[in-house]
């Protein structure tokens, strides 16, 4: 006999806005207790320091987190300028101080060069694998170990306000694996003057915005409620960048088996990448292969 899942059937997206505190996995298990569904995950971890935007996805939606793990992010952030400190954020040690402090118009200059495509280096206090090992378990532990250098896309990383001589704000849009605490790091020592975060918010992803969240608090307010699922987004708001195919109901059946199935389309070039919905209700995901799609995930709503 199969074994029975535990929960409700949910699909779809809950936006949350993440408190300081709570790790993302502690955030994600309070919304799926709270619905009471059976599965969840989320679309690109916070740190329990930072704050702001954390997608969480129920159900079926856990099939599109690709999407949103890939997208552009934004975030605002607080930088410490004259320290750096071991996790290049404020819960470290200080490491190394300067009484050098950048004008606004030194720093507008340095962002420039951490624009476009980068290689960056992660923070030694991350959850990057050495060797099967947790980069920041070996740092705990004061093991020796380098970190490779990775690729990272920054569209935009702006000067937002100077508070005072010893902080800025800068906001930075950047596509997937990004480390804010790096390029604050990487920034100071650019300067001259070293560098840490000390405030970290994610301002949207992809599709999502904060105008689509709510709180942790008013989570455990809903919990067990009905009124709770009216917060939740549709599973396809994830596939807002891929274009939406109508499938024939024949169609429809074959690509809920697995199969390619027919579709409606046109201007769609051979091999794209699409979602297909019958009767607006999103069916599949595949590839594009004249007159048919070819499902490379399937929803079972």
């Amino acid at each position: 006999m199969a074994r029975r899942k535990k929960g409700r059937d949910v699909s779809g997206w809950m936006i949350i806005d993440k408190p300081l505190g709570p790790s993302s996995a502690a955030v994600v298990n309070k919304v799926k207790w709270a619905l009471g569904a059976n599965k969840a995950g989320h679309a690109g971890t916070l740190d329990p320091e930072a704050t702001g935007l954390l997608a969480i996805a129920l159900g079926e939606a856990t099939k599109t987190v690709p999407y949103i793990a890939d997208a552009l992010k934004a975030y605002r952030f607080t930088i410490r300028l004259g320290q750096a400190t071991n996790t290049d954020d404020g819960e470290g040690e200080v490491t190394a101080s300067s009484d050098q402090r950048p004008s606004d118009a030194d720093i507008t200059a340095a962002l420039s060069q951490f624009t476009g495509d980068i290689m960056q280096v992660p923070p030694k206090f991350s959850a990057v694998k050495i060797d099967g090992a947790r980069a920041y378990k070996l740092a705990r532990d004061d093991e020796a170990f380098e970190i490779a250098a990775r690729p990272l896309f920054v569209e935009e990383l702006t000067l937002a306000s100077r508070p005072d001589a010893d902080h800025a704000v800068l906001e930075m849009i950047c596509g997937k694996g990004g480390y804010v605490r790096a390029i604050a790091r990487d920034l100071g020592e650019k300067l001259g003057c070293f560098a840490h975060v000390t405030a970290l918010r994610r301002i949207w992803s992809g599709p999502f915005d904060l105008d689509d969240a709510i709180t942790l608090d008013q989570v455990e307010a809903l919990a067990k409620d009905p009124a709770l699922d009216t917060h939740l987004l549709p599973l396809e708001t994830a596939l807002a960048d891929l274009p939406e195919l109508a499938a024939t109901p024949e169609g429809a059946a074959r690509l809920r088996n697995g199969n390619p199935g027919m579709v409606i389309a046109s201007g769609v070039d051979y091999g794209t990448e699409c979602w297909v919905s019958l009767d607006g209700a999103p069916v599949a995901i595949g590839h594009y292969h004249a007159g048919e799609v070819a499902p490379a995930r399937v929803f079972n709503l």
